[in-house]
Formats: structure tokens, C-alpha cells, sequence
């Protein structure tokens, strides 16, 4: 129980979260404004999309018009011009720089005759890389392959593939658009943004001896940027852990932070129905995970601070690397080519820290977190779930859903006294984070065992043997596991352990497939059945697939290539997102696949599939059937109550969009729809009732366990963590909990009557769920 002291500087703590949220958001704003980027901006993001499909359609009737020659002469060189241009992308570029402009703090920058050259220069450069992409698509993609990767900025982009396309004799040059076109067009557009929005409107000031007009912010526009800030200031706060135990959840009071009550930034369910009453067991266990106390691993932050000096990457843990400017050479003001050359190496400098402080953002922020906690005792995560029941911790940093680095930093705060078996969770903790998790028990243990000189270097020398413990799977972690293991096993010097120890289910999409489907034979490919050694179910699928797979790939064919595919199917992926899982995996060992190939061997492993775990394939396919057939009862969205009680509402309405395709700005996602959409979206329901039904029952199974559980535990939607002392209890109770999950009844046939299925499920039944007490990978 917390003290009024400590709520008191929880309070503070809080608010002052809430104040450097708001310092951060109003400081990006004015950045990105500084940077002539107020269209990434939170108001500029926002108008942006409530705006373009209405200028879409203004400048589509205009344009019809200009096309019957019903709009004047003064629009022939506009339609001119304007006709290679896809219509949604010329509305996009004209918006980004109107509001990059009108709210630039440059001067001069919202001049109109500047913004309209802005615009009717930027429509110039994608209408010539539109060109480039038509009359040399192959050269354009290598330059962009070769160059684009090391460029920040549309402007850089496109001189680079100017100047590339400049050098080859045998492309035809562009016939560049003179200054007046692109302000004539520009101002057309510019009028058309004016006129559709009321947003904007021409200021005319007398300075000196001229007459200037800027483009500026109607009243009606600077109330609703203001709208914008205040409900972005709402979700502003900085999410970091507590310092105390956070409020408990109920249907009835906002849970977590102690001002959540007050600001209501988090719900006790993401992407819920307010108001919708949740059962017991759901919010039991959730505000049982909120009360596990976690502090930070004084080693990893040691190491941390080190390699963060150094500017020294290891995995996910990335430092900003500051490149220093080259000198400037002696005759930078007078020679040409001097200047140039310096300009170019400059550049490429400007490049690679742009990249690199870019690539290192959630490093810095971790470990500006990380500076605020190293000297707690304690601190705690506050949770909430998703509306599949998954639970998922509300801060974005030191949780234990965080990378390796990031989990590596946290150990249970609440430590335990080691025992003999605590010692072989610990040498497994630190087999498995090296890279052996598909190898047996006995031979993890061993391995850890026969490595006690290099364990021992590790820890006494982390730097020093960098190259050691950086090329693990998991290296934070296999580096924090070594640390634990080398105080408590080798040395004995440290009595009790409090280093998350982590066990994950196998395929867990199949568990509970095979669970659902009562089918013995995925289910003993998942190690949900006993065996002497983990079961392989790619590899078998691998081998299933290979007589069927072009001659060429065969070689080739292995766990790695099906591994991703293999994974998805039970989340509903489909061939397309397959391609790509098969064929990146065999670029990775070298092996170009032409498209036909790719074509017969994603047909292969499918087929595969539905040889090899017959029960999941023909599940998945019946609840397509039956969920089609309740949308067209007329039924708006599906419902099902889990074995834990949580209440899963599936509610999936169509969203009408499109997406235009630039080249210099990337994509953009045009919202049409100016309301919530009235359809229900038949095939977005089809797809994701199975991958929903599996994440709701993994959350239910870990629901139970967790609430029957009485030590620390953590938790990443299907692996669970605990103290070394504990994972053989907590071993037992996950197990038994599926077991109680899928042998004491038919929860297929729960959820066909809940969602009025017309016809009987596909169960084998020849599955006994109680074998998975004796299953030693079950979660492993």
C-alpha cells in the first residue's frame, strides 16, 4: 500500500509526464514549422486528410471542365500541364506545401507567388520522374536502388535521379516548365485549396514601395488548428511505468495512472465499445500483472552507458554517431571544383548522421527513460487489453514487450532465493538467448555447463569480449542471463535471482488450432504431445512440400523457407504476403527465384499444409464459411465470450480509401468516406476471425494461468516470464490450464453456437488435451 508520500510524488511524477509531453508535442510542432514541415504536423496531418477528397473532386470538375474547353482560355495551359498528373496525387502535393508554407517561419516563404512556385514546382519534378518511369522504368529503379538510400529529403531525391539520368546519352531531356507555367499553376491550385476549404485567403500589405500578398490562415482555420493541438495535448503525456502500484481496473473506473481517472488517456480496452462490461477473471488478472514490481539491471545499464559513449551498436541498441564535417579545403572560395567536391563529401557526411540519429531514436528514448529510473528501488507497468482480451503494458519503455535491449534492462524487483533448480532455468535462460531454443533441454544445460570460462570472460569483460556475447540471438539478453548465471551458478556469490526467465509456446497459432480441432497430429508437431525432443513442424512441412516444389529450389528447401509462412497461415496470410516470406528467405542464402517458381512453390507448401495439419486448414476454412454467412443474415459484427470471460465484440465496418502512389513524397492515403462507413466489411471479417479467435484464447489461457500463479510474472502474448524459481510451477499451471481449456469441453462448438453457425465444426477428436501435462516443450 502506498504511502500519502509516495502518492503524492507519484502525482508529481505524473504531471510532470504530462508537461514534458505537451513541451514535446508543441516543440515538434514548431520545429517542423521552422523546417518548412508543417504538413507533418499534427494539425497539418490531420486537416490534410479531412481536405483532400474534397479538393480531389473540386479540381476533378474543374479539370472536366477545362477538358470540354468549357472553363475559359486562361485554363488551357493549366489543363495542359495538369492532364499527366494523376489527380489525388496533384492534390496532395499542392496541400504539403500550402501548409508547409502558410506556416512556415521563414520569410517570405507564404508569399503567394512562392507558394504557388513551391507547388507548381514540386508538380513539375513528379510529373518528370512520372516521365522517367514511363520512357526508363529499368534505369529509374537502379538509381533509386543505388542512391536513394543514402539521400534525405524529396529535393536531394530527385536531383540525384535528374543528374543520374543526365550522364546517359540516351535519354531524352526533359522539356523543363518555365517559371510563369508553374506559378500559374500553382495559384490555380492554390485557389482551389482556398475555395474548397475557406481555410486560407490572400492578405495584401504595402511594405515600402510594393504591394505583397501572403497567403494566410482564416480565423475559421486558426480555431480549428487550435482544436486540433488541445485533443493532441489529451493524448500528449509521455507514457512512462509508475512509481507506485497503479489504480486497479474496473468496469466502472479507469485504471493504471492515478490521473488516468481524471484525463482518461487509456481505456481498459484498446479499440473497445465504451461502456461494454467486461467478466471478472479479465479484469482480476490484469490488475494482478499491474501490482509486479520491477527495478533495472545495473550491469546492462553499466554496459549501456559505455557502448552510448562509444557510439558502439549491438542488436536493437543503436547510439547516435556523429560524423564530423570534413575540412574545408584552403581554396573552397575560389575554386569551382574544390567547392563542389566539398559540398558532395559534406553531403554524404549530413546524410549518414541524419540516418543515424534517425535509426537510434528509440535507443536515446529508452535511455533517457533508463536516466530517470536508475536510481528507483521499484517501479511498476501499468496494463490494459485489446479487444481480443491480449494484455499489453501502457508504457512505451522498460516493459517487458520492449526489444532485447529493453527487456535486458529490467529484473524482478521482488527477488527469490536460489535453489539447485533455479540453476537450470538459469543455464537455460542462457542457452536459449545464445541461439540454442530448437535444441533439447539437457542439451541447453549442458551447453551452459561446458561454457563457464566464456561466461566468465563475458561478464568480467563485457567490452572486451564484445565480439562474444554481440552475435547471440538475443545478445542484451544472453548478456543479462550470462551476468545472473555467473553470480549465482560459477561464482555463488549472489543468493538471489530476480532475472526474467522466459518460455515460449511452439507455433502457438497451431496449440490452439490443434487445441480447437481436437487433431493429434498437429497437435504432437507443436509439442503439445510428449516427445524426447522439440518437434519441428516447419521442417516436416518443408519436407512435404519439397517433392512438389520446382527442381531448382529443392536444394534449398528447409525450415528457414517455410518458417514465416508456416507461422502466418493460422493468422489467415494469404499467397501474396507468402511470396514474399519465401522468397525473402531464399535471397538470404543467395537464391534468386524467378516469379513462376515463387508461384508453384508457395502452391507447394500450402498444399503442405493442409496434408500436414489437416485439423487447423479445415477449421480456419469453416469459420470463413459460417462468418460470411452470418454478414449476410445481416449481422454487423461477430461476438464470442472466451473461457476466461472476456468478451470479444468484432466489429469491422468498410472504410472507403485509396492510395496514390508519388515518387518523391512516398504514399498517400486518401480517406474518401466523411463519416464512420454504414457496410459491414464482409471479407475484412472472413480474414480475421481465425487470427482473433487464436488471439483471444492464447489471452484467455494466459488470463487463467496468471490469476492461479502467485509470483512475479510478465508476459508477451504467448511467452511467459518469471524468476528462475518459479518457471517449473508456472510450467505446470500453463499446461494445465490448456489442458482445462480444451478437454473438459468443446470450446468449437461454444463459439459455433455464439456466432449462429449453420453448420457442425470440423473436429478429429482424436486429440487427448491432458497429454500436454507430460509435453516438456509445450512452452520451451
Amino acid at each position: 500500500m502506498a504511502t500519502p508520500s509516495e502518492i503524492d510524488r507519484q502525482v508529481k511524477f505524473e504531471r510532470e509526464a504530462i508537461r514534458l509531453g505537451l513541451d514535446k508535442l508543441h516543440k515538434n510542432t514548431k520545429d517542423l514549422e521552422g523546417k518548412q514541415y508543417a504538413s507533418a504536423s499534427v494539425y497539418g496531418c490531420a486537416s490534410i486528410n479531412a481536405l483532400l477528397p474534397n479538393l480531389v473532386k473540386r479540381i476533378e470538375e474543374t479539370r472536366g471542365r477545362i477538358s470540354k474547353g468549357a472553363a475559359g482560355k486562361g485554363f488551357k495551359e493549366i489543363h495542359e500541364y495538369l492532364e499527366p498528373i494523376d489527380v489525388r496525387a496533384a492534390a496532395a502535393i499542392a496541400l504539403k506545401l500550402t501548409f508547409d508554407k502558410v506556416f512556415g517561419q521563414t520569410d517570405d516563404c507564404n508569399l503567394l507567388v512562392n507558394v504557388a512556385d513551391s507547388i507548381g514546382t514540386s508538380i513539375e519534378q513528379e510529373a518528370q520522374m512520372q516521365y522517367y518511369e514511363r520512357e526508363y522504368p529499368g534505369l529509374l529503379n537502379t538509381i533509386k536502388k543505388n542512391y536513394w538510400h543514402n539521400t534525405t529529403g524529396t529535393q536531394q531525391k530527385f536531383v540525384i535521379v535528374r543528374t543520374m539520368m543526365n550522364r546517359y546519352d540516351d535519354v531524352l531531356a526533359w522539356n523543363a516548365w518555365s517559371r510563369p507555367i508553374r506559378v500559374k499553376l500553382g495559384t490555380w491550385l492554390l485557389d482551389c485549396i482556398c475555395e474548397t476549404s475557406g481555410w486560407f485567403m490572400p492578405h495584401i500589405v504595402r511594405e515600402r514601395n510594393k504591394t505583397n500578398t501572403y497567403i494566410i490562415a482564416t480565423p475559421d482555420f486558426a480555431a480549428i488548428k487550435d482544436d486540433i493541438i488541445s485533443k493532441a495535448e489529451l493524448f500528449s503525456p509521455i507514457a512512462y511505468p509508475m512509481l507506485i502500484e497503479p489504480n486497479d481496473w474496473t468496469n466502472e473506473r479507469q485504471g493504471g495512472y492515478l490521473l488516468n481517472e481524471v484525463m482518461k488517456g487509456h481505456d481498459l480496452i484498446r479499440r473497445g465499445i465504451v461502456g461494454r462490461i467486461q467478466g471478472e477473471i479479465p479484469i482480476q488478472f490484469l490488475n494482478k500483472i499491474q501490482k509486479v514490481a520491477f527495478k533495472l539491471n545495473p550491469f546492462i545499464v553499466g554496459v549501456a552507458d559505455h557502448l552510448m559513449d562509444k557510439g558502439i551498436s549491438v542488436g536493437k541498441f543503436i547510439p547516435v554517431v556523429d560524423i564530423p564535417l570534413p575540412p574545408k579545403p584552403a581554396d573552397i572560395a575560389d575554386n569551382k571544383e574544390s567547392r563542389k567536391d566539398y559540398r558532395r563529401r559534406a553531403a554524404e557526411v549530413m546524410n549518414k548522421n541524419a540516418a543515424s540519429f534517425k535509426r537510434s531514436c528509440r535507443t536515446r528514448m529508452t535511455m533517457q527513460a533508463v536516466d530517470l529510473f536508475r536510481n528507483e528501488k521499484q517501479f511498476f507497468n501499468p496494463w490494459n487489453l485489446d479487444y481480443r482480451g491480449r494484455a499489453y503494458p501502457i508504457p512505451s519503455f522498460l516493459t517487458p514487450q520492449d526489444t532485447d535491449f529493453g527487456k535486458s534492462l529490467l529484473r524482478f524487483a521482488d527477488e527469490s532465493f536460489m535453489t539447485p533448480e533455479a540453476e537450470e532455468w538459469l543455464a537455460f535462460q542462457v542457452a536459449t538467448t545464445y541461439g540454442l531454443d530448437k535444441s533439447p533441454i539437457q542439451a541447453r544445460l549442458e551447453w551452459a555447463n561446458h561454457h563457464h570460462d566464456l561466461i566468465s570472460q563475458i561478464v568480467t569483460d563485457p567490452i572486451g569480449c564484445l565480439s562474444e556475447w554481440e552475435a547471440a540471438d538475443e545478445p542484451w539478453q544472453f548478456l543479462a542471463a550470462c551476468e545472473e548465471y555467473y553470480h549465482c551458478v560459477i561464482e555463488c556469490d549472489r543468493q538471489f535471482t530476480g532475472l526474467m526467465v522466459a518460455t515460449d509456446a511452439t507455433c502457438s497459432g497451431l496449440q490452439i488450432l490443434a487445441g480447437l480441432a481436437k487433431d493429434k497430429s498437429t497437435a504432437s508437431l507443436v509439442n503439445v504431445t510428449p516427445s524426447d525432443k522439440p518437434q519441428d513442424a516447419y521442417k516436416v512441412i518443408a519436407e512435404a512440400a519439397m517433392p512438389n516444389v520446382p527442381e531448382s529450389i529443392r536444394p534449398h528447401m528447409d525450415r528457414k523457407v517455410t518458417k514465416r509462412t508456416v507461422m502466418t497461415i493460422p493468422y489467415n496470410a494469404k499467397p501474396y504476403s507468402n511470396r514474399s516470406y519465401i522468397r525473402e528467405a531464399l535471397k538470404e542464402k543467395g537464391v534468386e527465384i524467378s516469379k513462376d517458381d515463387l508461384t508453384a512453390t508457395v502452391k507447394a507448401v500450402r498444399d503442405a499444409m493442409n496434408d500436414v495439419v489437416p485439423g487447423p486448414m479445415s477449421v480456419m476454412t469453416w469459420i470463413e464459411a459460417e462468418v460470411a454467412k452470418a454478414i449476410k443474415r445481416g449481422e454487423e459484427e461477430i461476438e464470442w465470450v472466451t473461457p476466461s470471460g472476456f468478451i470479444v465484440v468484432q466489429r469491422l465496418m468498410k472504410k472507403l480509401t485509396e492510395t496514390v502512389k508519388l515518387h518523391l513524397m512516398g504514399r498517400i492515403e486518401i480517406r474518401v468516406a466523411t463519416e464512420d462507413g454504414d457496410k459491414v466489411d464482409l471479407m475484412h471479417h472472413k480474414n480475421a476471425t481465425a487470427p482473433n479467435l487464436i488471439h483471444s484464447l492464447d489471452a484467455s489461457l494466459l488470463h487463467l494461468a496468471t490469476i492461479r500463479f502467485d509470483a512475479p510474472i510478465a508476459l508477451i502474448h504467448d511467452s511467459v516470464l518469471c524468476r528462475a524459481t518459479d518457471m517449473t510451477s508456472l510450467s505446470t499451471i500453463v499446461r494445465e490450464t490448456y489442458m482445462h481449456l480444451f478437454a473438459e469441453h468443446d470450446f468449437l462448438l461454444d463459439f459455433a453456437r455464439q456466432i449462429g453457425a449453420e453448420t457442425e465444426p470440423p473436429i478429429i477428436g482424436d486429440l487427448r488435451p491432458e497429454n500436454v501435462l507430460a509435453s516438456t516443450y509445450f512452452f520451451c
